[in-house]
């Protein structure tokens, strides 16, 4: 491990962890928690820049979650696991560096105008989420982060934190390192219905889903377009199905299963449910032990607690560097911060 270096990321706190998070976050931060010194939150806080009109499931989505993640290999004893809310140096850092950050920097964040048209039926004209990025910006630089885990079509959500770190440290010092894109492998994961998986489509496989909840939606997925009669040829390389393939099937598997669709000698419904069982069989031991962490609610409040504890050390530090950078540490001299 280089302990030298800090790897931060984090995920809203929104609904249970689908297959897309997993493939596109979660089993990349179980993998580098062997190599860098890893911070991971749930950000109920981001949360609520969408869902401020009813928060009443984050709370219990941020345990959800938690149960996710654990079941997925994050381990508290090689990860620092937090959640926003119970560090509030997150919002503190926020506020400071929303001083410093142009409007029209906000306004023509790429996501800004796509998540308003998505979500067209949440009143989102607010601040909360016109400063979205800010608040992200704080999350990664309060801990001093090298890098931030992203695929290639997020480093531009990256460049801006970067843009804000260079800022504040033009005025005030060097106090933030800057924070560099970790490009980690995240195989495109589509949904039921052949976009991207999203809890806002609803075309989600969740990690939690039962054996039945995923047959069922399997049984829905959109198939090849161009195969209309079940003694057509399909084209797997096109077909959304054969994309689950790719993520859960053995080679072998994948070679049979594509050759026989080319020659029809496989129909969608038969693959759809062979996709099923290979799904089901990948998240079994993960259902398994997610089942066991939810039995005791107060361990997992245990580890929040703990996690943000170790979290809150290092943005202490942070906090009293950005204090006394902008001259507001209001302390005798060698007395400590507080």
């Amino acid at each position: 491990m280089n302990s030298e270096n800090v790897v931060l990321s984090g995920m809203r706190s929104t609904g249970r962890i689908h297959l897309g998070n997993y493939f596109g976050a979660v089993k990349n931060w179980v993998e580098l928690q062997d190599r860098y010194r890893c911070y991971y939150f749930i950000a109920d806080w981001h949360a609520l820049t969408t869902d401020y009109a009813d928060p009443s499931d984050i709370g219990g989505n941020s345990l959800e979650m938690l149960a996710d993640l654990l079941a997925s290999g994050l381990d508290p004893e090689r990860s620092v696991i937090f959640v926003q809310s119970l560090v509030p140096e997150h919002a503190e850092l926020h506020l400071l560096l929303s001083m410093i950050t142009p409007l029209g920097w906000l306004e023509r964040v790429p996501t800004y105008k796509e998540q308003i048209k998505e979500l067209a039926n949440r009143d989102l004209s607010t601040y909360g989420f016109l400063g979205y990025p800010v608040l992200q910006t704080a999350d990664i630089l309060l801990y001093r982060a090298h890098f931030v885990p992203v695929g290639e079509d997020q480093a531009s959500h990256l460049e801006l934190s970067r843009e804000i770190g260079r800022r504040f440290n033009s005025y005030f010092g060097d106090i933030f390192p800057e924070p560099k894109a970790l490009f980690t492998p995240t195989p495109k994961v589509p949904g039921l219905d052949g976009r991207k998986m999203s809890k806002s489509y609803g075309n989600t496989i969740n990690l939690s889903d039962t054996a039945e909840e995923v047959t069922a939606k399997c049984k829905e997925m959109f198939t090849d377009p161009q195969r209309i009669r079940r003694t057509d040829a399909g084209h797997p390389e096109t077909c959304n199905l054969f994309q689950f393939h790719r993520l859960f099937s053995a080679p072998d598997l994948q070679e049979k299963v594509a050759a026989e669709c080319r020659r029809a000698q496989i129909g969608c419904v038969d693959d759809k449910q062979l996709i099923a069982d290979q799904i089901n069989t990948f998240l079994e031991p993960i259902r398994a032990r997610r089942e066991e962490l939810l039995e005791s609610r107060d361990t997992l409040l245990d580890i929040l607690s703990e996690g943000s504890a170790k979290a809150a050390e290092r943005a202490a530090e942070t906090m009293d560097q950005v204090r006394s950078a902008l001259s507001i540490h209001y302390r005798k001299a060698g007395e400590k911060a507080r």
